[in-house]
């Protein structure tokens, strides 16, 4: 049986951002200390930390820091160098696996790891080569072309309707391997954040109804306004997938929900979501906390839902010349604000994120949405 972890022993996270902010705000008050390895010395993350390690991710004396300091490594995001997480691993814990993140870091891989686990995804061609153009694409048009390495929030992501456009969009994302993914008639998109750890097969957190705007999660809905037997299929789907990953730590899984109510996973995100954030506020266990557990070989805890509840994303776009309104927002005893510490606020910069707990998640929706309008005048 893997050995537990307990608290003051130090966890070591590859990412700084806001992810790893809260990774560190969880385990902290677990009484666990943090090791932040990340490049930008205002990191949201690095500043509440105990150590921030100012590195790239593949600096072998950074790596060696972690190896020789903490019990455990984890990531806020998949697009960490994969040697590095092979370096990590070869001498210490680390969850989620190397392996895993390299099938998430790319979404060829991925696709073929879900269909391969006999779960359903998109129809989808690959394009990683000039001659992949030549394929007939009638069936899979009009599509999206999504790059297959280093896209996320909607970047590297072109809607194409003729094979013409396909190559166009091909050279515009520099010849790059990219996959050119079907456009289907959706009813809603949907998430589940699993937890696994070596002391459990895993459990999930209640679905999320998610909605997005340039292809940025705008909000997201507690539970999800879908038929119990769709939140059960998906949350079956996402426990299988991540069994059959052998996954050790928190995934969430993006699905589509056709017309017909068919569920096809959309993509995997190897750490916690930003769809996961309502759990802070509106679980007994939030996702952070899961992120602790499982790196550490504990039990995931809880995930009973408290409240429905509605999450909004705060971008840079509503900052302009001046904060906004937050007395608008802190006047409402059931809204809770989260800000993530980022100095600068640019367009489309996730800065922070509110929730509304409600009785019921269309009274939580109605008033996440008259806030966020609020905060924009």
């Amino acid at each position: 049986m893997t050995q537990h972890i307990l608290p003051n022993a130090m966890l070591g996270i590859l990412g700084g951002g806001q992810l790893g902010r809260m990774f560190t705000m969880a385990a902290r008050a677990m009484g666990y200390r943090v090791t932040v390895l990340d490049p930008d010395p205002d990191s949201p993350a690095g500043g509440l930390a105990d150590v921030h390690i100012c590195s790239k991710y593949d600096d072998p004396g950074a790596l060696q820091m972690l190896v020789d300091t903490c019990a455990a490594v984890t990531t806020e995001f998949e697009n960490v160098p994969a040697e590095s997480m092979r370096f990590l691993q070869s001498r210490m814990r680390v969850s989620p696996s190397a392996e895993c993140v390299a099938i998430a870091q790319d979404r060829i891989k991925e696709k073929r790891y879900i269909s391969g686990a006999g779960l359903g995804v998109a129809p989808f061609l690959t394009i990683e080569k000039a001659d992949d153009l030549a394929q007939d694409m009638s069936s899979h048009l009009p599509g999206i072309l999504k790059i297959a390495r280093l896209g996320y929030d909607g970047k590297g992501q072109i809607h194409v309707k003729t094979a013409d456009e396909a190559k166009a969009a091909w050279e515009q994302m520099g010849s790059k391997a990219c996959v050119l993914e079907k456009m289907l008639d959706l009813k809603i998109e949907i998430s589940v954040i699993v937890t696994r750890s070596a002391a459990t097969e895993g459990n999930t957190f209640p679905v999320a109804e998610n909605q997005h705007e340039s292809g940025i999660l705008d909000i997201s809905i507690v539970p999800a306004r879908v038929p119990e037997a769709i939140a059960e299929q998906a949350r079956q789907m996402a426990l299988k997938l991540a069994q059959a990953l052998d996954y050790i730590g928190v995934v969430a899984v993006e699905f589509f929900v056709l017309q017909d109510n068919t569920l096809l996973i959309n993509e995997i995100a190897p750490r916690p979501h930003n769809s996961g954030h309502y759990t802070i506020d509106a679980c007994l266990t939030s996702q952070f906390e899961q992120q602790v557990r499982a790196m550490c070989a504990l039990p995931p805890g809880d995930t009973h839902l408290l409240s429905p509840v509605a999450m909004v994303n705060l971008l840079g776009d509503i900052w302009r010349d001046d904060e906004p309104a937050w007395d608008k927002l802190l006047s409402q005893p059931n809204a809770k604000l989260h800000l993530y510490g980022k100095r600068e606020a640019r367009i489309g910069r996730k800065m922070g994120h509110f929730t509304v707990l409600a009785d019921n998640a269309d009274s939580a929706l109605q008033q996440a949405v008259a806030l966020k309008d609020a905060l924009k005048q």
